[in-house]
């Protein structure tokens, strides 16, 4: 479950209101060596992501990207989890929409993200603890 990701790496949200300029977006990414930020309105409720693919595709058509709003180019219909969805679920959705960061919301409140990175070591992690617990049966059954 995302729960149990949010557990191990932490719950805290990198965030930014959607009127404050690219460039204090890209330092933010770059502080805090993240992929995306997650927009969010007076209320800290998520109103948008911006993903580092955002500014670099925009950067590739537009020489003055750094003096756009956030608003400009961020996401506006994303995709959110909760705690209690699976992993397996998240990474289909993430893959099929082709995207890689995924906010997390439990009662209407942003509590957590997680990406693509973060499921995928929590699978490997499940199935290594399958495959440890397998080989000890093996092991006692041959003894």
């Amino acid at each position: 479950k995302v729960r149990r990701i949010l557990a191990t790496k932490g719950m805290r949200v990198i965030t930014i209101g959607p009127e404050k300029q690219i460039r204090d977006a890209v330092k933010l990414l770059a502080r805090h060596n993240i992929g995306a930020l997650v927009v969010v309105d007076d209320d800290e409720r998520p109103v948008g992501i911006l993903s580092e693919r955002d500014v670099i595709r925009e950067t590739a058509v537009n020489e003055q990207v750094f003096d756009l709003q956030v608003a400009d180019l961020m996401t506006r219909d994303v995709i959110t989890g909760t705690p209690q969805d699976d992993t397996y679920s998240l990474a289909r959705t993430m893959t099929e929409h082709r995207f890689r960061h995924l906010p997390i919301l439990e009662d209407g409140r942003l509590t957590g993200i997680v990406s693509i990175g973060d499921i995928l070591k929590a699978e490997r992690d499940q199935y290594r603890g399958e495959i440890d617990t397998l080989e000890t049966q093996i092991m006692a059954t041959d003894d």
